[in-house]
């Protein structure tokens, strides 16, 4: 769970809101917005460090070895991100990846409330390994 200073309030009050559905899982965040998650949910929350300080770095990393499978992610559309390429970045690997993510509100619900979230799923990871054989590669 990761939330842009702008938008920390809102993902708290829906967190708030649906913590019998956040109880029953294993929640990870970036820093002070795990903090908050924490204490307002009083359920322990598995903290990274800050966003900008490497925080969606490692979040990335952990959706590219399987540790995450969900992403809820309130963001700022309105104001520019200091770590602009760093929440790119993790982005594209959420999609990369095939993990269903919530960038708002509306989102978030829909994803909570889907019997998807009470089960196991299997999402398909695309196989990228084409690309490499095409040169494109990092």
């Amino acid at each position: 769970m990761v939330a842009h200073d702008n938008r920390k309030a809102d993902l708290i009050e829906w967190a708030t809101a649906n913590k019998e559905h956040l109880a029953q899982h294993d929640l990870i965040a970036t820093g002070t917005t795990g903090k908050l998650l924490e204490q307002m949910l009083g359920v322990p929350v598995k903290r990274v460090l800050s966003g900008p300080l490497g925080g969606d770095q490692q979040l990335g990393a952990m959706i590219a070895t399987g540790d995450i499978d969900v992403m809820i992610f309130f963001w700022d559309p309105m104001e520019a991100q200091p770590h602009d390429s760093d929440v790119k970045a993790l982005l594209r690997l959420g999609v990369a990846w095939n993990i269903p993510m919530a960038m708002d509100r509306a989102t978030a619900d829909f994803l909570m409330t889907s019997p998807y979230m009470k089960s196991e799923y299997e999402a398909d990871v695309p196989d990228y390994t084409g690309y490499l054989s095409r040169g494109i590669h990092t």
